[in-house]
């Protein structure tokens, strides 16, 4: 069957030797499909005599097809960051433990890749946000996040201050430990062990989890995914802003966060016939027996 996709890159967990087995047989069933296959530099440094093409991450998004990540979770999340601009479609094939983004298993990796190469395959689009750090006014840096933006206190025991405005609008002054700001992709993650709701994928909204808030009143609001959140730093002490734990970057007093939509969504491919409840039901073992 004729496939849109003829050109496909392999990228595995970053420094990580034992995807070398799955990685190489994936690239042997892809290639006699007729499939070019390429691999990042990185994970070609953790591949014996590798037959594929190497290119850096930089140049692999926009020059490809589809991206095939090899990896837990977290892999997938550093990889959307990176090759969010190229709008380029993410399969996961999961090494990790929970796999609520890399979904497909090594035991049916080859048959179930034959069925979405071959069109049998739904697309799921998720909320992707972009934070700017402003210090008086100017930008000083930006970072990508498909889980969540965290503000959170360093090794200093002392709790933070912050003010969130939503959209311009004052909405609260709050003392905490921290401040999530979660896609629903991420209301699975850190937002749900602070406290948050989950958040059905599908659904086009922001999730403001207060960490450890000093007064209970302050509890996690939804807002809209076309929102624009404010967070202005009050109290500073050793504080610092996280991005899917893969990027960080250390705030001073009077720092703004400005957190918004980023403009391409991240483009992932599932099975046929996934489906998100299902999923919940087996990562947080909902269908054990009472």
């Amino acid at each position: 069957m004729d496939t849109p996709f003829k050109t496909v890159a392999l990228i595995g967990k970053y420094k990580s030797p034992e995807i070398a087995g799955s990685l190489l047989q994936l690239g042997t069933f892809l290639s006699a499909r007729g499939l070019k296959v390429v691999v990042d530099t990185l994970t070609a440094e953790h591949l014996p005599h590798i037959p594929y093409p190497a290119l850096p991450l930089s140049g692999i998004g926009c020059s490809v097809d589809l991206v095939i990540v090899l990896g837990g979770d977290g892999t997938l999340l550093n990889i959307a960051q990176a090759l969010a601009s190229c709008d380029v479609p993410l399969v996961g094939v999961n090494q990790g433990r929970l796999g609520f983004l890399t979904d497909i298993s090594l035991d049916t990796m080859q048959q179930t890749l034959a069925a979405i190469l071959d069109g049998a395959y739904v697309t799921d689009r998720r909320l992707l946000l972009q934070t700017r750090v402003l210090r008086q006014g100017a930008e000083i840096f930006r970072s990508l996040a498909l889980n969540e933006m965290v503000v959170h206190r360093g090794n200093i025991s002392s709790m933070i201050e912050f003010e969130v405005r939503i959209d311009g609008e004052y909405l609260y002054t709050q003392r905490a430990d921290g401040l999530i700001v979660s896609t629903p992709t991420g209301s699975t993650a850190y937002a749900l062990s602070a406290g948050g709701t989950i958040v059905h994928p599908g659904l086009d909204v922001m999730e403001l989890v207060p960490v450890c808030p000093h007064t209970l009143s302050n509890r996690p609001i939804v807002v809209s995914g076309d929102a624009r959140v404010e967070v202005l730093m009050h109290r500073t002490n050793d504080v610092r802003v996280r991005f899917d734990s893969h990027t960080w970057f250390d705030l001073q007093l009077h720092d703004t966060l400005e957190v918004t939509r980023f403009p391409t969504a991240v483009r992932l491919l599932h099975p046929q016939g996934h489906s998100f409840y299902r999923t919940l039901r087996e990562k947080l073992l909902w269908n054990q027996p009472l």
